[in-house]
């Protein structure tokens, strides 16, 4: 189960985990929150995969916790969890829907509102088994609530972006040069949202700048179930103030993701919270160098095959090194390849097979 049919990265896992299972074999339904009528998922499905869409009740656009108890509540009425051996939820708004389920926990969340830090603490402690992405999300999960979480790392798509990367996506990768421009192009994946720090940067492309003034900045992605429209106005005003100009790209269609990953020069996330990074994984598999801010998590899962800044100057000083002397990239290369969807699909079944039958 997952919170919704538009791409971010629980529900490409959602999609990429099911489609290994099915083809081990695995009989598996996808429940969705599909946020427009007809709409759909945002790429095609393995056709193994039986797709249950739920739509959830309108709401205000600024009505956050309206969404989210609707899509819970949408949910909730399209599951039947005796029809299934297991359900397995994905995210905090589908461990709410079927409170019994297995949750993996990409990442902690802190939130202010009580109906949503009640959302939240609710589908951690309510799941009868949880993964984790990460042995930093999992050690968290420990500490704040004596949750013991099998660790399940990400897997990657790697063939895909190595294809974008290599002759055959050379027009492609050139299209998006001429679009967006820049020498060097910097790309972050994510979208503007405070969680994937955003503003530091914009502050630390300020910074790179006085060094590469043609550097360009381009941020894709940006679906998301909440409302960051402050946060937004708070990055454009301090761009404008120095004069930074991202190009913001927002959602980008699956198919051209790739090339458009494969034709940066420099990858950054510049998260404050993350637990696993697939965005960067996926841009190591395109050879590109990616820069991360100094978190535990990335020092885990990377290592020595990307850079890693703390805050603004320390951001703006691995996006310059990226740029003039690139980490090796086989590291990055075979780091991606490592990461299999079919291995992670089997560590599940492990996992599932080792759960006490319903009751």
């Amino acid at each position: 189960m997952t919170y919704s049919t538009r791409p971010r990265g629980g529900v490409v896992h959602t999609l990429a985990l099911a489609e290994a299972l099915a083809a081990r074999g695995e009989r598996v339904a996808v429940y969705a929150v599909e946020p427009g009528p007809g709409e759909g998922f945002f790429r095609s499905v393995d056709r193994r995969v039986e797709l249950r869409l739920a739509e959830r009740a309108p709401t205000a656009p600024e009505d956050v916790e309206g969404r989210v108890l609707a899509s819970i509540d949408a949910l909730a009425a399209a599951v039947d969890p005796a029809g299934h051996d297991l359900i397995h939820a994905q995210d905090c708004i589908a461990a709410n829907a079927v409170p019994g389920c297995v949750r993996t926990v990409h990442h902690l969340e802190e939130f202010t509102s009580p109906v949503l830090a009640e959302c939240h603490e609710r589908a951690l402690v309510e799941p009868v088994a949880h993964v984790c992405v990460s042995a930093g999300v999992a050690n968290d999960l420990r500490l704040g609530w004596g949750i013991e979480a099998a660790v399940i790392a990400n897997g990657v798509a790697a063939e895909r972006f190595a294809h974008a990367a290599g002759p055959s996506g050379s027009d492609a990768r050139r299209a998006w040069r001429e679009r967006i421009g820049g020498d060097p192009l910097v790309l972050t994946v994510g979208g503007i949202e405070p969680r994937k720090g955003s503003l530091q940067l914009v502050e630390a492309l300020a910074r790179v700048r006085e060094a590469l003034p043609s550097v360009r900045l381009a941020i894709a992605g940006g679906e998301t179930l909440f409302d960051y429209r402050s946060y937004r106005e708070r990055v454009d005003a301090r761009a404008a103030q120095l004069d930074v100009e991202p190009v913001v790209l927002g959602p980008v269609d699956d198919a051209e993701l790739p090339a458009l990953v494969a034709a940066c020069d420099v990858f950054v996330l510049a998260s404050v919270r993350e637990g696993f990074g697939l965005a960067a994984m996926e841009a190591l598999a395109a050879r590109r160098p990616v820069v991360l801010s100094d978190l535990p998590v990335f020092r885990e899962v990377f290592g020595e095959a990307a850079l890693l800044g703390a805050g603004p100057e320390g951001l703006a000083r691995a996006i310059e090194s990226a740029a003039s002397t690139p980490p090796d990239p086989a590291l990055g290369t075979s780091l991606a390849a490592a990461h299999t969807w079919d291995e992670a699909a089997a560590e599940h079944v492990r996992l599932y097979e080792r759960l006490p039958a319903p009751a």
